[in-house]
């Protein structure tokens, strides 16, 4: 799947779902991807202000 593709749907279910916080291991099973594909796409969130670490090293949508 194509990076881009996986950044708008996970940007889709953060905003279906709110209050949804996974961890990085979560997210990889939810999403089909690897480890590193993962963490791309997490991390090109967090940087876009869209998904926040939170504490216990899950991952939250931003205020």
């Amino acid at each position: 799947m194509e990076l881009h593709t996986l950044v708008t749907r996970v940007r889709a279910e953060f905003n279906e779902m709110p209050g949804l916080r996974l961890t990085s291991e979560q997210a990889q099973r939810l999403w089909g991807v690897e480890p590193a594909v993962c963490q791309s796409v997490i991390d090109a969130l967090v940087q876009a202000s869209f998904l926040r670490r939170a504490e216990g090293g899950t991952i939250v949508r931003a205020a």
